[in-house]
C-alpha cells in the first residue's frame, strides 16, 4: 500500500512539474472576432481561419493541450544555433515540424489547418495558451512578430526573422479564466505591411520567457490584392542552417 502511494505521489508531482514547465506557442494565426467592437479569445469570442505550419486541427485536445500531444507544439529554440521554425530535431526541447514545406500548401488542408490570408495592410490577429505564465508575477515580455518582406525561397535564419520585425505584443493580453492559470487564451493584433506584394509570405511568433529561452512558432500567410511591392528574393539572413552566422541570432 506504501509503494503504491509512493507511485501515485511521484506521478503526481511529475504532472505538476510538467505544467510548471509547460510553455506556448501560436494557436490561431488569423483569429476572426465574432464582434470587432467586443473583441476576444475565448471560444465563444470568435473563429480560427489560419494556422501554423502542419497543424493538427483534428487532434481532439482542448486549448492549450498540445504541449501534451505529439508530436509537440511546444518548441524552445537552442541557443547554440536558435533554429527558427521546429524541424523535430533541433532546440532544447523539439517540437512539431514547422520548417517550410515543398510546395508550401503541403503544410495546409487535410489534417492540418488551412493557411491564412490576407491583402496587404490587413489586420490580423493571432491567438496562443498563457500556459501558466501570464500571472503578474511573471515576466512581461513581448510577443514579436517577425516577417520578411520578400518572396524567399527558402526560410531565414533567425538573424533573419529578428531584422524583419513589425510588431511586438502583450503576451498578457488574455481573458484570464479563474482556477486555470494554464489553458487561459490569450492574444494580439497586427498589420500585414502595406507594401507587399502578391505572394507568400512567412511569418514568425517569437516569445522570450527567460534570458536566451525563445519559443517560436512559423506560418505562411498568402497576400492577394497588390501588384507593386518588394521585389521577390531568394534568401535573407542566409539560410536556416544551424551553421549560419549566429552571432545575432537572439
Amino acid at each position: 500500500m506504501l509503494f503504491r502511494t509512493s507511485i501515485i505521489a511521484s506521478a503526481a508531482l511529475a504532472l505538476v512539474a510538467t505544467m510548471a514547465e509547460a510553455h506556448s506557442w501560436a494557436d490561431c494565426v488569423d483569429w476572426q472576432f465574432n464582434d470587432p467592437a467586443k473583441p476576444g479569445w475565448r471560444a465563444s469570442d470568435g473563429k480560427c481561419m489560419g494556422y501554423a505550419r502542419q497543424y493538427p486541427v483534428n487532434s481532439g485536445v482542448q486549448f492549450g493541450g498540445l504541449d501534451s500531444y505529439s508530436p509537440s507544439r511546444h518548441y524552445q529554440q537552442n541557443k547554440d544555433d536558435f533554429v527558427p521554425c521546429s524541424d523535430h530535431i533541433h532546440g532544447v526541447e523539439p517540437g512539431a515540424i514547422e520548417t517550410r514545406q515543398t510546395p508550401i500548401s503541403k503544410a495546409y488542408g487535410g489534417r492540418f489547418g488551412n493557411m491564412a490570408k490576407a491583402t496587404p495592410g490587413q489586420k490580423m490577429c493571432v491567438r496562443w495558451p498563457a500556459k501558466n505564465h501570464a500571472k503578474p508575477n511573471e515576466p512581461k515580455n513581448p510577443v514579436m512578430i517577425n516577417m520578411p518582406k520578400q518572396i524567399l525561397t527558402k526560410d531565414p535564419n533567425q538573424s533573419g526573422f529578428s531584422s524583419a520585425n513589425i510588431a511586438k505584443l502583450d503576451y498578457k493580453n488574455c481573458n484570464q479564466i479563474s482556477g486555470d492559470t494554464d489553458h487561459t487564451p490569450c492574444g494580439g493584433c497586427f498589420n500585414v505591411p502595406s507594401d507587399l506584394t502578391t505572394g507568400t509570405y512567412v511569418i514568425q511568433w517569437r516569445w522570450m520567457l527567460n534570458q536566451d529561452e525563445y519559443y517560436t512558432s512559423c506560418w505562411d500567410l498568402q497576400v492577394t490584392g497588390n501588384t507593386d511591392g518588394p521585389s521577390t528574393s531568394g534568401g535573407i539572413g542566409n539560410s536556416t542552417s544551424v551553421f549560419a552566422d549566429l552571432a545575432d541570432d537572439n
